[in-house]
């Protein structure tokens, strides 16, 4: 012990405390580095380079549907979908619509089976086997083999 009342042999732990804790914050980085590159792949597409390369004809696509001047309206209640789809006056499109009800993060998919109602209306009955958020990922073909995509988010019971 010296005149301050300091004993260098008492305080020898102190650096390495620091190196010690250190060393632990680099391996836990570590483990969590292993595990967050481990368990996801950052693919959340198929074949997203190709798909990348074809986003003019998305976009092209895109232009052609807004030309079009359509709009969709998408309900479900009551275990039926329903879809009232107007052109740019109002005025209700005949045609026929396809499509899937789809639950993305499950892989559920359900087809539907649209008829018509009448004045730009048609219905499917679902009974979607889970309450929650899907996705109506529906087509309408109007006049002339028009199509126009319809997704819409709904919300089952």
């Amino acid at each position: 012990m010296n005149d301050q009342g300091f004993d260098p042999r008492r305080s020898r732990w102190v650096p390495w405390a620091f190196a010690g804790s250190m060393l632990v914050v680099v391996l836990v980085n570590m483990v969590l580095v292993y595990y967050a590159v481990s368990t996801f792949t950052g693919v959340t597409v198929t074949r997203s380079y190709e798909r990348g390369r074809g986003y003019e004809e998305v976009i092209a696509e895109a232009t052609r549907q807004d030309a079009l001047g359509w709009r969709a309206d998408v309900t479900l209640a009551g275990g039926r979908l329903a879809v009232a789809a107007t052109d740019r006056e109002g005025r209700p499109i005949a045609g026929r619509v396809e499509g899937v009800l789809l639950r993305p993060l499950e892989g559920t998919e359900i087809p539907l089976a649209f008829a018509g109602t009448g004045g730009g209306r048609w219905a499917a009955d679902v009974q979607p086997p889970q309450p929650g958020q899907w996705e109506a990922r529906l087509t309408l073909f109007g006049p002339g083999e028009s199509s126009f995509d319809i997704r819409r988010r709904v919300i089952a019971p």
